[in-house]
């Protein structure tokens, strides 16, 4: 065992590192931050090549075993790491709570269950706070989903449709409309799975994007929006149902998405895990 740090990855513009990390998160499946979250996430916004060269990972003759990252920007940081090499934690969050500090401030999420890395950082001097980030699970039997569209409402998706679904969509990220193009018009993208609701007016004005590698049995939900004059009229609903039903035929036998609000578990899903924030005393 050989284990080495590097960071300065190439990553920009789809250099092989940002395929391996690509890899290595599908291998690991966290649904927290999965590669999903990585390409919708990453590409599209985290674009400041000076943030991106904090990114970490720890490989073992090679291969990526480790994974230090931010989401956004920096100030926090999320780890994702093998079991089998759980003993990198201490080094990762030794190396993130510096690397990642943004105007004083830093952050690292915990997963609840991990008490071995709770107590590093205890010992490091954090201390858990009151915010988390929590995941819920749909169960996918695509003959049980059923939505209904408002009258004058059309569901289509990006392989249909992108060019109006790019000069139409009002999400409220501003950072995802300024990002569309770069976001979907990559390799890895299906846009059969990036869903939109077009109103009357033959605009778009609800959406759902889905992320499915068909190396795993899950789905991920991200990002979902709908236009604040249309919202209340079960569009997003319909988006993300079908977006579901969609990956399900595909071979998913579950979507996972990061929230705990009440919109996802009125239409299915259910609690799954959470992490906390912790921060330094």
């Amino acid at each position: 065992m050989a284990i080495k740090f590097r960071n300065n990855l190439r990553i920009i513009d789809f250099q092989e590192d940002y395929f391996r990390i690509r890899s290595f998160l599908i291998k690991l499946n966290n649904p927290n931050w999965s590669f999903g979250r990585w390409d919708s996430i990453n590409i599209g916004i985290m674009s400041d090549e000076a943030s991106l060269s904090k990114i970490g990972v720890w490989e073992d003759d090679g291969d990526i075993v480790a994974l230090a990252v931010y989401d956004c920007e920096l100030g926090s940081s999320y780890f994702l790491v093998y079991n089998e090499y759980s003993f990198l934690k201490k080094q990762m969050l030794i190396y993130s709570k510096d690397a990642f500090r943004k105007d004083g401030k830093y952050r690292a999420l915990i997963d609840d269950k991990d008490v071995y890395f709770q107590d590093i950082a205890a010992k490091m001097g954090f201390a858990a706070t009151d915010e988390r980030e929590s995941d819920a699970v749909y169960h996918i039997d695509v003959n049980t989903i059923d939505y209904n569209l408002p009258d004058g409402f059309k569901l289509t998706s990006a392989d249909k449709n992108f060019e109006l679904i790019n000069r139409t969509i009002a999400l409220p990220d501003k950072k995802y409309m300024e990002n569309w193009e770069r976001l979907f018009l990559h390799e890895y993208v299906d846009l059969n799975l990036k869903i939109s609701i077009i109103a009357q007016n033959g605009n778009a004005v609800s959406h759902c994007g889905m992320w499915y590698d068909n190396k795993l049995d899950c789905a991920f939900v991200e990002p979902v929006g709908t236009d604040e004059k249309y919202r209340g009229l079960g569009l997003a609903k319909a988006a993300v149902l079908e977006g579901i039903k969609r990956c399900g035929l595909l071979g998913a036998k579950k979507a996972f998405v990061g929230s705990t609000q009440q919109f996802y578990y009125s239409i299915g899903f259910r609690p799954y895990s959470t992490a906390t924030w912790w921060k330094e005393k």
